[in-house]
């Protein structure tokens, strides 16, 4: 789960106008054939990700989203704040990145024209290494809407609605596995890795998400069940917790606590070893 919310720090941004990206432009483009394509470029509404076969990944979130002449303009947060334009062309997609000093009323300047296609489908190596995390873009700004109030209820039952694969309402340690597998692609193609890089962030992410899940479930599973519901992570967690107290008895020293605990410790795992 630190992962997670590390990876939604990092990939964090303030929302958009509400119509973001235009939705007939919204999903999965192919520059070339598309059984071999030379990149992906995928579109969400506040988010563009192109996944080039060689070479370092790309990702925008855009914080801010306009119209210049035929083209949408995207721009993302950062020092830099890079922009990415975007146009219909028929069945066709068309893309430029304009350079960073080219002048807003000059865009898109001398940036070169990227023409992509629909396809019917991924090819089955691409499906394997980005599947979830591309599923995973969607789905964190579903999340970051849930969570821009002042509602920490609606926002944990957002997360939990996005990562709920089966429907049932709770989370499964496989589940929240795909949820912290996801969050280390967007990392890797955040720092823009190429392939073989994002394949071994997807590799380890994967052990480690499989360990913090289970850590996870195991630490929140207050039933007992072996799944994660939206009240048991918000346990604690979204209101103020009661302050009646008692004014009976004297305070013990916190650093007792330390060998209280390490008591209780040794004593569930003697239980749990017989």
């Amino acid at each position: 789960m630190r992962r997670l919310l590390l990876a939604m720090a990092l990939l964090a941004a303030a929302p958009v106008a509400a119509q973001g990206v235009p939705e007939a432009l919204r999903g999965s483009w192919a520059e070339g054939e598309c059984a071999a394509p030379a990149a992906i470029l995928h579109l969400t509404a506040r988010s563009a990700v192109r996944l080039p076969a060689e070479g370092e990944a790309r990702l925008f979130r855009f914080r801010s989203l306009r119209m210049h002449d035929e083209w949408h303009v995207g721009t993302g947060g950062g020092a830099e704040a890079p922009r990415l334009m975007l146009r219909a062309a028929g069945d066709a997609l068309d893309s430029a990145e304009p350079d960073a000093k080219t002048r807003d009323d000059r865009l898109p300047g001398g940036a070169p024209v990227t023409r992509w296609r629909r396809c019917a489908a991924p090819t089955p190596g691409f499906a394997l290494l980005h599947g979830e995390g591309l599923a995973f873009l969607a789905a964190l700004e579903r999340i970051e809407a849930a969570c821009q109030g002042d509602a920490p209820q609606a926002c944990i039952a957002a997360l939990v609605a996005e990562a709920d694969v089966s429907g049932d309402g709770a989370l499964s340690v496989a589940e929240i596995a795909r949820l912290l597998r996801a969050a280390a692609w967007a990392m890797a193609v955040h720092d823009g890795a190429d392939q073989g890089g994002i394949a071994a962030a997807a590799g380890l992410g994967g052990v480690a998400a499989l360990a913090a899940a289970r850590l996870l479930v195991e630490s929140l599973d207050f039933d007992g069940d072996g799944r994660l519901s939206a009240a048991e992570l918000a346990q604690d967690r979204t209101r103020f917790p009661g302050a009646a107290g008692s004014p009976e008895g004297r305070p013990v020293a916190i650093e007792a606590l330390a060998s209280g605990a390490g008591l209780l410790r040794g004593f569930l795992e003697r239980l749990a070893g017989e």
